[in-house]
This record gives C-alpha cells, sequence and structure tokens, in this order.
C-alpha cells in the first residue's frame, strides 16, 4: 500500500498560485495538507493537482470532531456534518452538483434539539 503524502500548511514551501492552486516547493500538491496548532491537528484536506478534492475534517483542539465533508475540485459535495464541542450535531448540509449547490440544511442546538430545516425547492 502506498502512503498519501502529507505537509504543514504552514510549511515555508507551501504557497498558492494565481489560479489559487495549493502549491508545495512550485508543484501544485497532490495528498494531505495538515493544519496544526501548538502541535494539535486542527484540520485535515485532501488536495489533487493543486485543488481541494476529496475528505475535509476540523477538529476542535481537544481532538472532537468539528466537521467533516467532501469536496469535488473545490466545491462542497454531498454531506457535511458539523458538531458542538460537546459532540452533539450541530448542522448537516447537504449539497449536489449544480451552481447554487446547498439542497438541504438542518440544524440543532447544544443538547441536540432541533433549530431549523430547509430544503431548497425543485422548481
Amino acid at each position: 500500500m502506498t502512503s498519501v503524502p502529507r505537509i504543514d500548511v504552514d510549511d515555508p514551501d507551501v504557497d498558492m498560485d494565481h489560479a489559487q492552486r495549493l502549491l508545495y516547493r512550485g508543484t501544485p500538491f497532490t495528498g494531505e495538507v495538515a493544519e496544526y496548532q501548538d502541535e494539535q491537528l486542527i484540520s485535515l484536506d485532501e488536495y489533487t493537482e493543486g485543488v481541494l478534492h476529496g475528505k475535509s475534517r476540523e477538529w476542535y483542539r481537544d481532538g472532537t470532531l468539528r466537521s467533516e465533508g467532501t469536496v469535488r475540485d473545490g466545491r462542497a459535495w454531498g454531506e457535511f456534518k458539523e458538531w458542538h464541542p460537546n459532540g452533539t450535531l450541530r448542522s448537516r448540509k447537504y449539497f449536489d452538483s449544480s451552481p447554487a449547490s446547498l439542497r438541504e440544511e438542518d440544524t440543532w442546538d447544544e443538547q441536540g434539539a432541533a433549530l431549523t430545516s430547509w430544503r431548497r425547492d425543485n422548481g
């Protein structure tokens, strides 16, 4: 099994080009891009040829999952979830491939009580 390259977003060899692609040592990067705060992993994103493409995850400083979802060609795609610091689901969003891609959104408070529910009309 081949290991996936991982770089730190704060590495001095990381840059962006005019097309907003992530570069590592001058080349569009393919692999995982991590962000750390005081040595604690707080985000991990997958890139292909310098473009956000794949899993996208964030954590609170205590290691609790904060959000996760999938990105295709730099745009949210499918289900994205966010959690409150106590681990309770905060929101669930669903994106499709259309230009106005947010199709559904539900939110909850820290106790898990539903706050909002929204669906975009297909018409």
